[in-house]
């Protein structure tokens, strides 16, 4: 009977999660929850996209997962029969779906990351964002949004936001954002 390989994060992993430093970019951080010991790559792929088997060979290769099996050497724990898949199995590839990307969740995801601040600029930021009404207002309000986090949250907050809201606005709208100019950077640039 075929056997069900599952991948799970080793002790390093979880340190790394507890950190909360630099160590994970959010993605890698997001695919190390999801390694509980219970999920196939297959289900990994499924939640986070195409690119998924490179990320998880490349958090088993740097010491944060196992479980997974990768072509070397023989003393692999994994037998090829625990990591065959049966022969009218779709690749991974074709089975994940591309990685989403839309405006409307950019928009929430900042109007949420505004909600939790108590700053009046704040609340004046998320009143402009929840007032846009067509594409170009709510791209400009997401900007002033996340270059105004800087005055009133912790450093490297505003940075983290952008880089969330990277993964999910649509591409036509990335270059501004990546163009977007923080607080603390100005201070890096001079």
């Amino acid at each position: 009977m075929l056997q069900t390989v599952t991948v799970r994060k080793t002790e390093l992993a979880r340190q790394a999660l507890a950190r909360h430093g630099p160590t994970l970019d959010l993605r890698q951080r997001r695919a190390l929850i999801l390694c509980d010991g219970r999920r196939t790559p297959a289900e990994l792929a499924r939640l986070l996209g195409a690119d998924t088997p490179a990320l998880l060979r490349q958090l088993c290769d740097d010491g944060y997962l196992e479980g997974l099996h990768t072509p070397g050497p023989a003393t692999s724990p994994l037998s090829a029969a625990d990591t065959a898949a049966p022969a009218d199995a779709t690749p991974v590839a074709q089975i994940a779906p591309a990685r989403r990307r839309s405006l409307s969740a950019a928009r929430i995801y900042v109007q949420g990351m505004l909600e939790l601040q108590r700053a009046p600029a704040a609340f004046e930021l998320r009143t402009r964002l929840v007032g846009s009404g067509d594409e170009a207002a709510t791209v400009a309000a997401l900007l002033a949004a996340i270059a105004g986090l800087p005055a009133f949250t912790k450093p490297g907050f505003a940075e983290r936001v952008r880089e969330r809201v990277a993964e999910v606005l649509p591409e036509p709208h990335l270059p501004a954002l990546a163009a977007l100019v923080l607080g603390g950077e100005l201070d890096a640039m001079a």
